[in-house]
């Protein structure tokens, strides 16, 4: 039986684009393109990226859930070998160099802290994964590609991690794992993010937009800038 007066256990939810790395899911996928097998490949994926970037832009501004359906139509036709391997690569090559100065830190000052380490992130789970580890993390959520016979299809599976559904991931797993959400921490840059600090009663903006920073003054929520 557990002793009533043990206290439940906590987490620190991190966002990962902005917050505790420098780079952002266009990134990767320029890397994804620019290392593709076959030169026409190279050429006319690197190209499609540069036309298609303004509606990304605005997509993103709009709703992040709609930036990342069409977005991640990009991966359509990798097989799931390939896309492992890439996500490898690009947390050599793209992701390590660019963790923000104190990120690690951050993350390890709260482990001792006794809090479980969890990264939220719109990102891939190719990619997220590596970097997972690198932190010491104890647990992520990511976006998945859907696969069939092997082969990405350019659809996400279910849930699509962006924005609010963040928080609602964040509710979902706190209750699954009896942690306590009063107690616990979370940390992102980003406006769409504000959701998922407003479910935990520490949120903290990190390396904030002008829409977080706004918010995080408005709630008197802490500032940090890792970069």
């Amino acid at each position: 039986m557990q002793n009533q007066n043990q206290q439940p256990p906590t987490a620190a939810f991190y966002d990962v684009d902005g917050t505790l790395i420098k780079t952002n899911v266009v990134h990767a996928y320029a890397y994804y393109a620019v290392n593709a097998p076959q030169m026409t490949q190279k050429i006319g994926k690197t190209a499609g990226l540069l036309a298609s970037l303004p509606l990304y832009w605005l997509a993103d501004k709009f709703d992040r859930r709609l930036f990342n359906e069409a977005f991640y139509k990009n991966y359509a036709g990798y097989t799931e070998d390939r896309l492992v391997l890439l996500g490898e690569e690009i947390f050599d090559n793209v992701i390590r160099p660019n963790i923000f100065e104190g990120a690690l830190s951050l993350v390890q000052r709260s482990k001792r802290q006794g809090h479980r380490q969890i990264l939220v992130t719109g990102a891939l789970d190719v990619i997220t994964e590596p970097l997972a580890d690198y932190l010491g993390c104890d647990d992520y959520v990511a976006n998945r590609l859907e696969m069939k016979d092997g082969v990405a299809t350019g659809r996400l599976e279910e849930p699509t991690i962006a924005g609010p559904t963040k928080a609602k991931w964040v509710r979902q797993y706190a209750e699954q794992k009896g942690y306590d959400l009063d107690g616990s921490f979370a940390y992102a840059d980003s406006g769409s993010d504000v959701p998922l600090l407003s479910v935990v009663g520490h949120p903290c903006a990190v390396n904030p937009d002008f829409q977080m920073k706004k918010t995080a003054r408005a709630y008197d929520w802490p500032v940090l800038e890792l970069d």
